[in-house]
Order: C-alpha cells, then sequence, then structure tokens
C-alpha cells in the first residue's frame, strides 16, 4: 500500500501541472505575439520593480494671460532655447485735451506774467557795472601810499628878503629845490618829483637846509633833521603810479602776504584800464636781488588785477646806492 500510494501522489502533481501549463497558454490574446525566452538565458532573480513616470507636459507654448488668477510658477526654467518672446497689451493712449482750456495753459494777461516771477535786478547792474569804473576804493583802511607830498618843511622865520629850500639825498646831491622872495609860506610840501622829473626813490635818507636872507643881506642857514620818503602815490593822466620800498613788503610777510600789494592792485584796478600794459621797475643793489624783487612784485600784481598777466613788464636796476632791500615802481604805459 506504502508504494501504490506514493505512485498515486506523483500522477496528481503530473495532472495539477498539466492543467496549470494549459491555463498559462490560454491566457494571451490571440493578437500579441508569444515570445519565447531564448534557451541560453540563465535563471536569474527577477529585478526590482521600478515606480511608473509621471506624465511629462512636452509643449512649447505656455500662456500667462493678465488679470486672472491661477497662473503662477514658483519655478520656471527654459531648455533648449536662446530667446524667450513675451507679448502683452498696452492699453490705448487717448489724449484728449484741447489746448485752449487745458487748465496752466492759458496765457492770461500781461499782469498775470509779471506776478509769476520777482524781477531780476543783478544781472542789468553787472551788466552795466562790467564797463563803468567803480567810484569806490576796494580797500579804503590801507592807506600805505602817500597822496599828495611825501614830506612837509614848516620854517619858522620872518622878515626874510629872499628864501630857498634845498633837498639832498643821501649822497648829498640836490634832487629837489624850492625858492621865493618875501616870508616863506607856512608849509613847503614835496610831493617827491626830483629835478630832473624822476621820482624819489623810497627807503633812502633825504636831508634838507632852508637858506634865508634879510633885508639887511644877512644870510642863515638852517639845517634840518633827516628823513626816509615813505610809499607814495601820483596820480598821472595814464593812471597811478606807486613807489614803494621793497623792505615794507618783507617787513610784512612778503609780497604774497603783503597788504601792501592789496592796495597797489586796487589802485591800478580802479584807475588804470584792464588792456592797459604795466611797467614793474625794480631797484637794489645787486642784480640778483633787483629780479627777484621784481619777479615777487609782478607775480602778485597778475593775481590781483584785472587783465591778462602777459601786460606786466619786468625792468631790473642794480645800483651800488639803491636803499637797503631795493625800491618798487609800479607806472601804466601808454
Amino acid at each position: 500500500m506504502p508504494a501504490d500510494r506514493s505512485r498515486s501522489m506523483h500522477l496528481a502533481a503530473l495532472a495539477l501541472v498539466a492543467a496549470f501549463a494549459c491555463g498559462a497558454a490560454a491566457a494571451p490574446s490571440a493578437t500579441t505575439p508569444r515570445k519565447t525566452p531564448p534557451a541560453s538565458v540563465a535563471k536569474s532573480s527577477p529585478a526590482p520593480a521600478r515606480p511608473a513616470a509621471k506624465a511629462v507636459r512636452r509643449d512649447s507654448t505656455m500662456s500667462l494671460k493678465g488679470g486672472e488668477e491661477g497662473t503662477v510658477f514658483g519655478t520656471l526654467t527654459v531648455q533648449g532655447e536662446d530667446r524667450v518672446h513675451i507679448e502683452f497689451d498696452r492699453p490705448a493712449l487717448d489724449l484728449d485735451i484741447d489746448p485752449a482750456t487745458a487748465p496752466g495753459l492759458d496765457m492770461g494777461t500781461a499782469h498775470d506774467v509779471l506776478d509769476r516771477g520777482s524781477l531780476d535786478l543783478v544781472t542789468p547792474l553787472f551788466a552795466a557795472t562790467a564797463a563803468e569804473r567803480s567810484p569806490y576804493l576796494a580797500r579804503p583802511w590801507l592807506q600805505a601810499f602817500a597822496a599828495g607830498s611825501v614830506a612837509r618843511f614848516r620854517p619858522d622865520v620872518k622878515n626874510v628878503e629872499r628864501w630857498k629850500l634845498t633837498v639832498a639825498d643821501s649822497r648829498g646831491e640836490m634832487v629837489a629845490t624850492y625858492q621865493g622872495s618875501g616870508d616863506p609860506p607856512a608849509e613847503i610840501a614835496w610831493d617827491g618829483r626830483t629835478r630832473d622829473g624822476g621820482q624819489a626813490a623810497p627807503g633812502l635818507t633825504y636831508s634838507y637846509v632852508f637858506e634865508a636872507v634879510d633885508r639887511a643881506g644877512n644870510k642863515r642857514n638852517f639845517v634840518g633833521q633827516g628823513f626816509e620818503v615813505p610809499a607814495y602815490r601820483v596820480d598821472t593822466p595814464r593812471g597811478p603810479r606807486l613807489v614803494f620800498p621793497g623792505r615794507d613788503l618783507a617787513r610784512q610777510g612778503g609780497a604774497e602776504r603783503a597788504p601792501l600789494m592789496l592796495e597797489a592792485a586796487s589802485w591800478i584796478n580802479r584807475g588804470a584800464r584792464p588792456t592797459q600794459a604795466l611797467r614793474v621797475v625794480a631797484t637794489a643793489r645787486r642784480l640778483d636781488e633787483a629780479t627777484t624783487l621784481a619777479a615777487a612784485v609782478a607775480d602778485r600784481l597778475g593775481a590781483l588785477t584785472l587783465g591778462d598777466r602777459a601786460r606786466i613788464q619786468r625792468v631790473v636796476r642794480a645800483q651800488a646806492d639803491a636803499p637797503e632791500g631795493g625800491s618798487v615802481t609800479i607806472e601804466p604805459l601808454p
């Protein structure tokens, strides 16, 4: 019995395998071809199933509708394109303006036009003063240049038949004389002009002698104390002539800082034309000293006066008896 039972179980297993094979062969449809795996394929473990890929919309045209909600892109990536074209609608521009009735375009009256702004009184004043000479001195508090006279003599003598005043320089040469008959005036003013028509050099020591002869023929001489000629100004038809000692510039910190140069430039701007040539004459004991002095004065005048710097000429002179520190003369040329 055990052998018969084992045989029956074997037959039942064969029948079950045959039934399963017949059902698997009938499952494919008639239109689907049957694929037979190659015999050489070795048995292997089945590959893990991949999740199904999401459907990707491959549309090259996307529309963003303005004024409608719902078209929102958190991230937008464009691949395979070198340009993006965006079209949008613009509202029509319709200007319905009548210039005759538009606000702010009405002409109004002449009174309305004048009330729109204040009168400009500055520009016409500048235009008028550009061609006129100012009657005011730019720096009236500076009075370094004496005007009218450089020295005053007051002889105190009476009953004189004739008199004579002689002014001599440091070399003993006579530079100016005054004489007359009768009693001399209470004051005799010397304007700095010399006998040869020049100007007295400032910075030098001068002396004077007063000679008086009475009616009896007696002559008396009065020798005065020595004095120095300060900076002074002589008014000429061409403009002011300014004369000053060079040591005054050194005392005031040089030509760049000296108030003397500010006053000199003020007189020149007030009395000379901007196109008129100027001459700076520097006299010193040595030629190099005179050259340095002339250059400093001319450069400072060029920065302070009106007109072109090229109109200022320089003249240097070396004199053994020149005053210490030299002297400077600024004069306008014809």
